[in-house]
């Protein structure tokens, strides 16, 4: 990156900082820092597991011990071990602390408001649209892929609802073990690899390859949750997968498709692959695809 764009970056970092009060001791006059009010707002109505917790907000776990305990003093937190499982442990707000998060939401719409009544109509929405740019930008910029053991317990999640969608929205339903035979083995190193990309701590895309012969690689499993679609995460784990094959010595890949599937389909397509004939008797396949490496 050239220097006049790192210096655009912060010096947005500073002014975003500032113009929202986060460099102030009392946030938005509720008499406690950025920090504490962040974490109270993060505990919410539901709780939230103190392990969630230090993911989602990216923060040291001593660190956001301190940051619990300064809250519980301030009886607006109280933090226990679950029932459920007694190494977890849960925060979850006081009466006190669930007044103090209300206060805060009329605050920070009065924030929010200030930021936009010096600005005519049209400058409102180009600011409101371009902070929900940038925000995407910045989600994106925070997923983090590695490849994972296939039995592990994120990548079951991501396939449970991978073949959960696929049943919803092929025509004649999806039973995994009518598909073409991919055992869990296959996408274990050196046979293959599994990946699944993270965002603040939780799965949110996955995808493997497997060995066919000494060149080929072929692409299952890709998938990304609705939830966090449209920050490009297809892509990134189609890229690291294709990454793995050229590491690995592969001179090509391939994969296939059902006509469903309309966004992969046209992730293939901006990715380079094109359509070539059929390689195998997987009943939910329609397409087939191919791209060299390297």
């Amino acid at each position: 990156m050239s220097d006049p764009d790192l210096r655009q970056i912060r010096a947005f970092n500073r002014l975003v900082t500032q113009r929202i009060g986060v460099l102030q001791a009392s946030y938005l006059g509720q008499g406690r820092p950025f920090g504490e009010a962040r974490v109270l707002f993060e505990v919410g109505r539901d709780g939230a597991d103190v392990r969630d917790l230090r993911q989602r907000l990216e923060l040291d776990s001593g660190y956001l011990s301190r940051l619990l305990r300064a809250l519980e003093r301030q009886e607006l937190v109280v933090v226990e071990k679950s029932a459920a499982d007694g190494r977890a442990r849960l925060a979850r707000l006081t009466d006190r602390g669930q007044a103090e998060v209300d206060a805060y939401d009329v605050q920070s719409n009065r924030l929010a408001q200030s930021l936009i009544d010096p600005l005519d109509e049209r400058q409102r929405r180009r600011l409101v649209e371009a902070m929900g740019e940038v925000e995407r930008l910045l989600r994106a910029s925070a997923v983090a892929v590695e490849v994972v053991s296939p039995g592990s317990a994120d990548a079951r999640w991501c396939l449970d609802r991978y073949f959960a969608e696929l049943a919803q929205r092929f025509d004649s339903g999806y039973d995994p073990a009518q598909a073409a035979p991919a055992p869990e083995d296959q996408f274990a190193p050196p046979k293959g690899w599994f990946v699944v990309a993270r965002l603040e701590g939780r799965p949110v895309a996955c995808g493997a390859l497997k060995r066919v012969d000494a060149e080929t690689g072929e692409i299952k499993r890709l998938w990304t949750d609705p939830t966090s679609r449209g920050l490009g995460l297809g892509r990134k784990v189609l890229t690291t997968l294709e990454a793995l094959g050229c590491e690995a010595g592969l001179r090509r890949v391939r994969l296939d498709s059902n006509a469903a599937l309309t966004e992969a389909i046209g992730l293939y397509a901006k990715a380079g692959y094109e359509e070539v004939e059929r390689f195998n008797d997987d009943p939910y396949a329609q397409m087939w695809f191919g791209k060299a490496l390297g």
